[in-house]
This record gives C-alpha cells, structure tokens and sequence, in this order.
C-alpha cells in the first residue's frame, strides 16, 4: 500500500497538512487550484531571475497559500535567511503578483519562514542530486551523499529512487539505495516525500525521496 500512494497525501490531517488553505464551490475549485500553481511557479521564477542564489539550500523548499475574502496570504519556507534582502525586496514582489495576477480587491500578504536543518527536507535533496546529475556525475554517487547528507541531521530513516536511463543505458531502469527505518504503510508515522524530474544530456530522470523523521 505504501508504494501505490503518494505519502502526503496518504496522511493527510494526521502528520500531513494541506499547502493550500481556501474553500471555493465545486465549479471553481479548478480554477482556484491552476491560480495557486501559477502563483507558485511566478514567485519560484521571480526568485530565480531576481535573487542571487549560489547554492541549492538557499532556494524554496515549499509555498503555503491560504486565501481569504480580501487577501491571499503566502508562507515561503526557506533554508537561507538571505534569500531576501530586507523587507523592501518582499514588498516588491508582493507589487508585482498584484500588478500581474489582477488582483485589484485583493491584497498578497508574504511571510519568510527559515527552516533550521534543510537537509532533511526532501525538495533540498532532490534539487542537489539533479545539480549532480546535470554535471554528470555518477548518479549512484550522488543518492550515497544525498543520503551522508540527510543522516548528519539525525534523521531515522531515508529511501532515495532514481529512475530512467541511468549512466547513458539504451533501457530504462529504477535504482534505489535505503538507509534506516521507513514505516511507509503507518499512518502516524512522519514522512516527508518529493518527486522531482530532472532533464539532462542523457535524457529525462525522475527522483523520488522519502525521509522518516520521528517524533514531529
């Protein structure tokens, strides 16, 4: 059972809450689902364009939106305390996604919330391992040190999964290296999941990770 869903979803309103926060009737609900992603993939693209950003750890990790009657309020969770350079960069932004998204009775309220050890967080992860395999390192090399990485944050148990056509191969296949303990099929357990596709020179991979972290 643990393999045929998606973790997070698996454990919704026990260990897993919603990144988006809002009610809307059945006939908008689409498309207030599509108005969060665009709103995700602007900031991600604004932060990208805009911000120097020298390593993996210093980008986005995750986007909370909650919306309400007058305003739309986002949480950007980040490793780095310098991804935005005082609070006039943060109002900016804010400018630009009520310039662009046409917002005229609504008003963006963002908050910059740090996270203390990023290498438990599976997108930092998945992120440095598709930075290995774009600079053609061996993608068995890269899940071991995704994997050291994880472990000096005292994580109890991590699974990392990579498939396609690895090392240049005419057929693709499905690698995976697990360390620890990783109760996928218990629901009050904390798992934290991501899937991330990476484009390289040798075609398109896919990434998966799984970090069991007890007692959160």
């Amino acid at each position: 059972m643990g393999q045929k869903i998606n973790p997070l979803g698996f454990r919704l309103g026990t260990t897993q809450s919603h990144h988006s926060l809002w009610f809307a009737q059945p006939k908008n609900y689409s498309q207030n689902l599509q108005e969060d992603e665009k709103i995700r993939d602007y900031i991600k693209n604004y932060v990208q364009k805009n911000m120097k950003i020298s390593s993996v750890v210093e980008g986005i990790t995750r986007i909370e939106i909650q919306k309400q009657i007058d305003v739309i309020k986002i949480k950007i969770y980040t490793a780095s305390s310098q991804l935005f350079n005082g609070p006039q960069e943060i109002k900016e932004l804010q400018m630009n996604l009520q310039k662009d998204f046409c917002c005229v009775n609504l008003k963006f309220n963002l908050a910059i919330t740090r996270i203390a050890k990023p290498y438990r967080n599976p997108n930092i992860l998945a992120e440095f391992i598709a930075d290995q395999l774009k600079n053609r390192v061996s993608y068995r090399k890269a899940m071991k040190k995704a994997i050291e990485l994880t472990e000096q944050e005292n994580t109890n148990g991590i699974r990392v999964q990579i498939a396609g056509r690895l090392g240049g191969k005419d057929i693709a296949r499905v690698d995976w290296i697990q360390e620890g303990r990783l109760p996928l099929q218990t629901i009050q357990t904390k798992i934290d999941y991501c899937s991330y596709t990476v484009r390289t020179i040798l075609g398109v991979l896919g990434i998966k990770i799984w970090i069991f972290i007890d007692g959160e």
